[in-house]
């Protein structure tokens, strides 16, 4: 590697070390040749098993293979050919794994949204599309979408994973799963496709700046390069478990669940109110999922914590103290940091986790098993957490009671994973290493001009598992992809010497929730702005719980909403009263709600004054538009104060 910010990442001893024992599935054609492939591997063991919905379901690998191609020869009478696209708009399980290989194997492809998204937004993916035809939740769901027009007139069937026909008349055959499974039975399953790795394999949709969601075309070739390469950080056994808790058409959790099928796999699908009691009975090997689900898990401790007698507690935290110390002089003595560590400053961190190693030591015989039983079910050996990125502080703590943390970056334009922490490389606070075939360069964001090693700037990607292109939109593309195929990620970070990835921030205004959800502010501010209480608005909230706002007030009509609910306002910005910012949330959140297509996660946790944003401040553009970056670090205490950290 030279000296600038690029790096064309092939894999090094220890990526090829941790490949070599698995199989590559280099002769796939598509995904859906890997299922025989199981069924001759693993066949009696079990794939997938449901206990949580309402018919529980167990699958062996032979059993989910037969179902496949019994789903294939369903779709395939039901008029499904090469090519098409069928809209699959469910929740997790079994049944959603079997309907979506089920048309790979027939040759067609998926644009999948889960069914709690608003109707609005699930037309517009059936119409963006092009589907013809529908898998849905249930009857419900179909009663909510309320069909008509050209959509439907496209629409040659609706199979419903779950339940009875609707009981009203529908326009076109309606089945039910167990009618669907029992039409492929009778039916020939149709011949393998043709067309090889570069034909759509599925369109997820993410939400664009204008509110409208994006259709990301993934073809089998970006798909099976992750079933390729996802072993350089993680080393499944057959038989292992996996507790799958994500959305499974979120390409993060549906491309992890390939690939620990294809490693032979248990999946079990929970929930996340199921989540703490299936942890203790399933005791999974393996757990995906996003910083939200470690923020609970840490609080979980916490609160048990509390409730201890004041003795265990301080015995607790005193030996929690030690084994955080002791891998965090551990990390500096191994050049695991962020920074480049002097030899001297190696060997002094060597000596001092060496005084500490007996506490942590006894810390981790007696205390950390027992820790890791109570929230993890005491078996996990690998945790991931992507979708954002993680509070050093929770990092830390997982660390120190002895559960190996990786996590990974990547989008849904990227299926999704483009660099993951390694654990021989596992630099907390960073994103990790390429994936192997994967390039990462880093540019300046104004004139694209490369930038070196350790400069901050915006980070471009290179790969097999990059998509094409946005279904339908060649403007949203070009805007995108350049014309040596380098994709703007959005994301402003810096590459160690090593080819590790530092994140810094975010070029483009897009607001990821600790839970991996994507909030696009523009649509929600505008909303706020409409309020006679405010003059601006900067929508907050990257890796945390929930969105805050910093509101620039009107002052005279605040004053009058303060006066009528009997509450104090001083008519400046410093330190409001709490109840009525609370009150001013409330007011936010009334109006957020009323938007068309609301979703839950457009919500404000809480609601801060700040002074205003001006051109004069540096603050706003030439053409008015807020430099959120300036903002943030004008009003970092602000923010802080708003999540209650110090």
């Amino acid at each position: 590697m030279n000296a600038r910010a690029e790096i064309h990442w092939g894999g090094n001893a220890q990526d090829r070390l941790a490949l070599a024992g698995r199989r590559d599935w280099s002769q796939l054609k598509g995904l859906e040749g890997l299922w025989p492939e199981l069924e001759r591997l693993y066949g009696s063991q079990v794939a997938l098993d449901a206990p949580h919905g309402r018919h529980p379901e167990t699958l062996r690998f032979d059993e989910l293979r037969q179902a496949i191609d019994r789903a294939a020869a369903a779709f395939a009478d039901l008029g499904v050919a090469g090519g098409d696209v069928v809209a699959l708009f469910a929740e997790n399980g079994p049944r959603w794994l079997v309907a979506d290989q089920g048309l790979m194997r027939a040759g067609a492809a998926n644009a999948v949204r889960g069914s709690a998204a608003p109707a609005e937004e699930l037309r517009y993916i059936l119409e963006d599309s092009g589907a013809v035809g529908l898998v849905l939740e249930s009857a419900a769901l179909l009663e909510r979408l309320a069909l008509d027009g050209p959509a439907l007139e496209r629409l040659r069937f609706v199979l419903l994973l779950e339940g009875e026909a609707p009981t009203a008349p529908v326009a076109l055959p309606c089945l039910t799963w167990e009618a669907f499974l029992a039409l492929g039975a009778s039916r020939p399953v149709p011949p393998s496709p043709t067309g090889g790795p570069e034909r759509l394999a599925t369109l997820l949709y993410t939400s664009g700046t204008t509110g409208q969601p994006k259709g990301v075309p993934l073809s089998h070739a970006n798909l099976l390069h992750q079933l390729r390469t996802l072993g350089v950080a993680v080393s499944p056994s057959p038989g292992d478990h996996a507790l799958s808790v994500l959305p499974i058409w979120h390409a993060y959790e549906r491309t992890a669940e390939y690939f620990l099928l294809s490693c032979g796999c248990r999946q079990t699908y929970t929930t996340l109110k199921q989540l703490r009691s299936d942890l203790q009975t399933v005791r999974p090997q393996y757990l995906i999922s996003v910083p939200r689900l470690w923020e609970a898990l840490l609080s979980g401790f916490e609160d048990a914590l509390a409730a201890m007698p004041p003795s265990r507690q301080r015995l607790l935290r005193k030996a929690l103290g030690a084994s955080r110390a002791f891998h965090r002089r551990q990390r500096v003595a191994l050049d695991l940091t962020l920074k480049q560590e002097s030899p001297a400053d190696r060997l002094l961190a060597a000596a001092g986790a060496l005084l500490i190693w007996p506490l942590h030591a006894t810390a981790g015989a007696l205390l950390w098993p027992k820790v890791r039983g109570q929230l993890v079910g005491g078996r996990l050996r690998t945790a991931i957490s992507g979708g954002g990125a993680l509070a050093i502080h929770v990092d830390g703590f997982f660390e120190a009671v002895g559960i190996e943390l990786l996590v990974g970056y990547g989008l849904t334009e990227t299926s999704p994973v483009l660099a993951c922490r390694r654990p021989w490389s596992n630099r907390r606070g960073s994103a990790g290493l390429p994936l192997p075939d994967t390039g990462l360069k880093v540019v300046d964001p104004a004139s694209r001009a490369p930038l070196a090693l350790g400069e901050r700037g915006l980070v471009l990607a290179k790969g097999p598992q990059v998509m094409a292109g946005y279904h339908n939109k060649p403007e949203a593309t070009a805007k995108v992809l350049d014309g040596e195929g380098w994709f703007d990620t959005g994301d402003l970070g810096l590459l160690l010497a090593d080819g590790t990835l530092v994140l810094t921030g975010r070029a483009k205004d897009t607001i990821v929730l600790s839970s991996g959800e994507n909030i696009e502010p523009g649509p929600l501010e505008e909303a706020l702005v409409a309020s006679p209480l405010v003059e601006q608005v900067m929508l907050v909230g990257q890796d945390r719980k929930q969105l805050g706002a910093l509101v620039v007030p009107k002052a005279e009509a605040l004053q009058s909403f303060a006066a009528a609910a009997n509450l104090p306002y001083s008519g400046s910005e410093a330190s409001p009263d709490p109840a009525l910012l609370r009150a001013l949330a409330r007011e936010c959140n009334r109006l957020l709600a009323a938007r068309p297509g609301s979703r839950p996660d457009e919500r404000l946790g809480g609601v801060t004054l700040v002074e205003p944003f001006s051109i004069d401040n540096g603050l706003l553009t030439q053409t008015l538009k807020q430099r959120r970056d300036r903002i943030a670090d004008r009003d970092r205490g602000a923010i802080a104060a708003l999540y209650g950290e110090s």
